[in-house]
């Protein structure tokens, strides 16, 4: 009996340690990649945290992204927002799965989703669910408010 105890109880502390490890994975998403867009370094940064298959689903009527399409689709996003930031405001964690409400802020230095430039800035929520498997993600659900950021730059 004891050393079965033993057992559950060191099985219990490592997969603590894995936990936190795979929180720490998708902190790192938002700090080390989606914050660092215009990163020359930022392919790698994503080999870090991402799984070469990663999905991304981001809604129903589009196509799934692949990590390369996310790739070119943040280094798009970086040249009109260079200085966009997330800040992960909450995590909730259930077994190997994450849900990640955020707070993105930019100010765009171009035209950005069809609102022209004007100076302003915007601050927007995500909400985000991702799976982690031997400490990458391996698929990310995610709602942005997008149409709160095209609100806030056409604000007159």
């Amino acid at each position: 009996m004891k050393k079965t105890l033993t057992a559950l109880a060191l099985a219990s502390g490592l997969a603590g340690t894995a936990q936190a490890a795979d929180r720490d994975v998708v902190q790192a998403l938002y700090s080390e990649v989606l914050s660092a867009t215009t990163s020359p370094d930022l392919s790698a940064r994503m080999d870090k945290v991402l799984s070469p298959g990663w999905q991304s689903i981001g809604d129903y009527a589009s196509p799934v992204k692949t990590r390369d399409q996310f790739l070119a689709q943040l280094q798009r996003v970086g040249s009109a927002l260079p200085n966009l930031s997330w800040k992960v405001e909450e995590i909730l964690q259930a077994g190997n799965r994450f849900v990640v409400r955020g707070r993105a802020t930019a100010t765009p230095v171009a035209p950005f989703m069809g609102a022209p430039f004007t100076g302003r800035g915007f601050e927007i929520m995500a909400i985000d669910i991702h799976t982690v498997e031997d400490n990458k993600i391996v698929l990310s659900y995610h709602v942005e408010d997008w149409h709160g950021a095209l609100e806030q730059l056409q604000r007159r």
